[in-house]
């Protein structure tokens, strides 16, 4: 006798480097961005929104990562065997939306754009190959003013998310200086060429690998803990020590003024055009920053940015959190960058063939939402402000669903119960739901014109303090009974209660 055949049930899992999100995530992520958004708009930027896909060659050499150009992207043929990837951030597409428009557009052009981006990267803990990127740019401004006020607006969507002044700091760099410093001991400028986008990576290491740590990937190469081999860039000894000696530069004036680590730089650029003209710049801006009050306790100049991208050609930045936390094992956690930008002035160049100045800062929402999620005094509960109306007679389907529009029209959130189990599991789901209120219409209720509510975040607490089931039986604390006509303003109250009748 033959064998029924197998049914094909496929695994129910999510694909490697992706997540879910629930609820109260979802709901942070938006409280979020409509606090980021507020930003923005104060500063006088406007929403746009572009294709998740872009034609593989809009997005050109410029991939998250160079060394794997076929691996950063995730991409396919369309039905006219055009390729098509996923955007890997939010400016590339702008650049394209800007030289599709461009003679339509005030220039400068100031927009935002909040939404998710993809690599195709390698994923590990906490890096995620989709995640949300909230950028706000700023097209056709030649003037170093454009970038400092980026690096302001960065500082200010902090402190607005709650961040403290001093527990988070803007770092600023310029792409010119760190020119100058490779002209100095011999390496070409082009960011094509593969020392040069080497050696920059490694000092953008800096801070997680230390000096021993860049020393390695300046020279031969260095081997992480894991066994993997990561090519050097093959500098000779002298060579290291210069470009170590100027990162370390940040770390031994610290406490110093920006003018003053200016003075430092001067000294390793020497007398490369470009390196002084990148230090003047950040004066410049050091200048606009000190005007506008923002002190070294909110923007500094920092040695080691550089930002891994070949298409940053002045000023860079990036914003870090400077707050201890520990992770659910206890082990320290180090949040690193959640926002950085740039000044990008020939991206559109490839499409125009003209020169478009353009700078922007990006918010790693995802990043940073996982940072502040980890802060002491995080709030990561479920509790929800949904009203659930107990469906205990099917026969009086109609008066539960206008109890329901009741509450609604009264501007509260509320759900009628449609899972057709009893007063128990009903119950259960009101819970599990995170509900502060169940509101009871039963026989007894129905004959009375009554209805009853039970405050199920203070029945919650009440609980915890009784140890007897007569005790328990017996308050009245959680529970309250109410004529049918005042059970709305009485739900309101509950709510009150807990501070969630106006909660969005």
């Amino acid at each position: 006798m033959a064998k029924p055949a197998k049914t094909f049930r496929p695994k129910a899992r999510v694909p490697k480097g992706l997540r879910d999100v629930a609820a109260p995530q979802v709901r942070a992520e938006a409280e979020m961005l409509a606090k980021i958004r507020g930003v923005y708009e104060s500063y006088g930027f406007d929403p746009l929104e572009t294709s998740a896909f872009e034609y593989a060659d809009a997005l050109g050499k410029f991939l998250p990562d160079e060394d794997r150009p076929n691996e950063g992207v995730f991409s396919f043929q369309d039905d006219d065997e055009q390729w098509l990837s996923l955007r890997y951030d939010l400016t590339a597409p702008l650049a394209r939306y800007v030289a599709e428009n461009y003679d339509g557009l005030p220039k400068p052009f100031r927009r935002y754009q909040a939404g998710p981006v993809w690599r195709n990267e390698k994923p590990g803990p906490g890096r995620f190959r989709q995640f949300t990127q909230f950028d706000a740019d700023i097209v056709g401004a030649p003037v170093i003013a454009a970038d400092a006020e980026m690096c302001m607006m960065g500082a200010d969507v902090l402190e607005a998310l709650g961040i403290a002044r001093g527990l988070y700091r803007i770092r600023v760099n310029n792409r010119k200086v760190l020119d100058g410093l490779l002209e100095t001991i011999g390496i070409s400028a082009d960011a094509d060429d593969r020392t040069h986008m080497t050696v920059l990576r490694s000092i953008d290491k800096f801070d997680k690998l230390g000096r021993r740590g860049v020393e390695f990937l300046l020279g031969d190469g260095r081997k992480d803990e894991s066994g993997d081999f990561t090519k050097g860039a093959g500098l000779k000894a002298e060579q290291i020590s210069v470009v170590l000696d100027y990162v370390e530069s940040g770390l031994a004036q610290e406490g110093a003024s920006r003018a003053q680590v200016l003075e430092g730089w001067r000294k390793v650029v020497g007398q490369s055009a470009i390196g002084n003209e990148g230090i003047d710049e950040l004066a410049e801006m050091d200048a606009l920053f000190t005007a506008a009050g923002y002190g070294t306790d909110r923007i500094e100049f920092n040695s080691w940015i550089v930002r891994g991208l070949g298409y940053y050609t002045g000023p860079v930045f990036e914003a870090e959190l400077l707050i201890e936390a520990q992770d659910e094992k206890g082990n320290a956690v180090r949040f690193g960058s959640v926002g950085s930008g740039g000044r990008y002035d020939g991206l559109i160049e490839r499409f125009k063939g003209i020169k478009v100045p353009a700078t922007g800062f990006s918010v790693g929402v995802s990043r940073l939402q996982a940072a502040l999620a980890m802060l002491p005094g995080a709030n990561d509960d479920t509790q929800s402000d949904v009203v659930v109306v107990l469906t205990l007679d099917p026969a009086n389907m109609a008066d539960y669903q206008a109890m329901t529009r009741e509450l609604r029209a009264a501007g509260m959130r509320a759900e009628m119960y449609l899972g057709g189990s009893g007063m128990r599991a009903q119950m259960k789901y009101a819970d599990r739901r995170g509900s502060p209120v169940a509101v009871i219409e039963g026989e007894d209720e129905r004959a009375a014109g009554q209805v009853t509510l039970k405050d199920l975040i203070l029945g919650t607490e009440v609980s915890r303090e009784i140890t007897d089931n007569t005790e328990w039986r017996e308050s009245q604390a959680a529970q309250i009974t109410v004529p049918r006509g005042e059970m709305v303003e009485a739900v309101k109250v509950i709510l009150h209660r807990h501070g969630l009748l106006h909660r969005s």
